[in-house]
């Protein structure tokens, strides 16, 4: 069972048969989840180069909401909170999704459990037909034993980075899945998540898209085409609900899991990608916009967790609107769009969002609870330091784990966080000091051991398997060993460490596997978390 009592309440109200199919006026469900895709990469938010028309005519038909966030500035648990109305945390979700070895390392679980709540089930009980189709990484693909996403309440789905045993979809195979979806199931209600694969690393755009950027220079050609990628996907699946004629009974959404990615100081690390054929490029290319915000992916910074979040409901969400004022979260989502499709939550459901489904249809709302963060990778200055953070109305407090750092930030007044006014607001430091502490005491200790592949922990810590994997596995060596030769090889010092630069300076058979085996996230680059560990700053 899972390690909350709030979601062993909810799965007592939620294991009832499925219902009787929704009414056919329940509005259908598209959630359009980009990846690493910043704020600013929107020719509507103001970007200099990029151009999005579809997402543009998409904000311009509906709602954009300025003040969303999600509550992770990596993948794994901003995705855990979208899909459950929790704060990840409560479920030691609180980095990527990485093999089961650097998982335990983390103290997190290998796959989101499938008994927590989940928004597809809800809908599915409800008489909804449910899909997902593209990224997943609510495991890893490395893990053994991990449910397919038909245990969280999809009935069909088409995905990559799931279990080992789950066949890997392909990276732009997303949205024609999701088309085909629409129109099989368009005379009855449907949620289907599309999750792409823009703009993550490695990049790797379509011919057409980079001969369509040929005027641009070599790094900026390769991130305008990857986002012209996910911007044509995007409109494939809003041309699929129009040709179905779904499209005005239809509530579209489109946002993204974190912020963009850090700029690679070079660009030695292309390589071919295994799935296609095709080029793919490393983090050199990764030149993402957060729109003016301070930080980025793997900040708790507004950059790293405010994204973009578009609304499209025909007849309800007023057309051409921005609201700058809701401060809507990813797990306001569940609640929400269970509202909108007229999906009851079950009466001992206790979640971490807010209904804020009038905001959906041009009221004024503001959220009354506060939102909470607590990120435990890369810790850096200038903007990484932060362990947890807390908002409450118009105030934003960051702290270090042991909250001997505070900055403070009035959101409302400041969306960059250039003016930390901490010093000359001692009581709100204060009480939303007490109000993120008592909250993170609430946080498990320890990973709900249903949720652990015991196989292959087990398997790693075997010696049979140390021998079967010493040729390829990183070489074994302390923390504070890693720390020392992160150092000696970092030979431009910009806290990342290239192919070429391990290469330098390592000796031995398999070098470049090695490398990959560090690489956990795919970029063509080590991040000193990634090469030395997490447990060391």
């Amino acid at each position: 069972m899972c390690t909350l009592a709030h979601v062993a309440a909810f799965l007592a109200g939620a294991s009832a048969p499925a219902l009787a199919a929704a009414p056919a006026a329940a509005p259908n469900v598209v959630f359009i989840f980009a990846d690493d895709w910043g704020w600013g990469d929107l020719s509507g938010h103001g970007h200099p180069w990029i151009k999005t028309p579809r997402l543009d005519r998409l904000a311009s038909e509906g709602i954009d909401f300025q003040q969303f966030n999600v509550l992770n500035p990596v993948c794994s648990p901003s995705r855990t909170a979208a899909m459950t109305g929790h704060f990840p945390s409560r479920y030691s979700i609180h980095q990527h999704f990485a093999d089961p070895a650097q998982n335990q390392e983390r103290g997190m679980p290998d796959w989101l459990d499938p008994k927590a709540p989940n928004l597809a089930r809800l809908l599915k009980q409800a008489g909804y037909r449910t899909a997902h189709f593209g990224k997943w990484h609510l495991t890893n693909r490395n893990t053994h034993g991990a449910p397919d996403p038909k245990a969280y309440g999809f009935d069909e789905y088409a995905i990559f980075n799931g279990g080992a045993e789950t066949e890997s979809a392909g990276l732009h195979a997303t949205p024609e899945n999701a088309v085909k979806f629409i129109q099989a199931n368009k005379a009855r209600p449907f949620f289907v998540n599309v999750w792409l694969h823009e703009s993550h690393l490695p990049h790797v755009p379509t011919k057409a898209s980079l001969e369509k950027w040929s005027h641009l220079d070599e790094q900026k050609r390769v991130y305008a085409a990857v986002i012209t990628d996910g911007d044509n996907a995007v409109g494939r699946v809003l041309d699929a609900l129009k040709a179905a004629g779904v499209e005005q009974n239809t509530i579209v959404l489109f946002s993204s899991d974190n912020g963009p990615e850090t700029t690679g100081a070079d660009k030695g690390n292309d390589r071919p990608n295994a799935e296609t054929g095709e080029r793919s490029y490393g983090g050199y290319y990764s030149v993402g916009s957060s729109g003016g915000l301070r930080g980025e992916k793997r900040s708790l910074f507004e950059g790293g967790v405010r994204v973009p979040f578009i609304v499209r409901w025909p007849g309800r969400a007023p057309a051409g609107m921005k609201n700058d004022t809701t401060a809507f979260t990813a797990v306001d989502l569940l609640p929400t769009l269970c509202a909108a499709a007229g999906v009851a939550l079950p009466a001992d459901y206790r979640g971490d969002g807010e209904n804020l489904l009038a905001a959906f249809t041009g009221q004024p709302v503001q959220r009354t609870r506060p939102v909470f963060w607590y990120w435990t990778g890369k810790a850096a200055e200038p903007d990484w330091w932060p362990r947890l953070a807390v908002r409450d109305g118009e105030w934003k407090l960051l702290l270090t784990a042991e909250s001997q750092r505070a900055e403070l930030y009035r959101l409302n007044a400041d969306r960059a966080e250039t003016k930390n006014v901490a010093k000359e607001q001692p009581a709100i430091v204060a009480r939303l000091t007490r109000l993120a502490l008592d909250w993170q005491a609430t946080l498990p200790t320890k990973a709900d051991p249903a949720c652990i592949s015991a196989a292959d922990r087990a398997a790693s810590a075997t010696p049979r398997r140390a021998a079967k994997t010493a040729a390829t596995e990183p070489a074994k060596k302390t923390a504070p060993d890693r720390a020392a030769a992160f150092a000696r090889l970092d030979a431009n010092h910009d806290g990342n460490l290239s192919l070429a630069e391990y290469l330098a300076g390592q000796k031995g058979a398999n070098l470049e596997q090695r490398f990959k085996n560090f690489d956990q996230n795919g970029d063509g680059k080590l991040s000193r978390e990634e090469f030395v560990g997490a447990s060391v700053k």
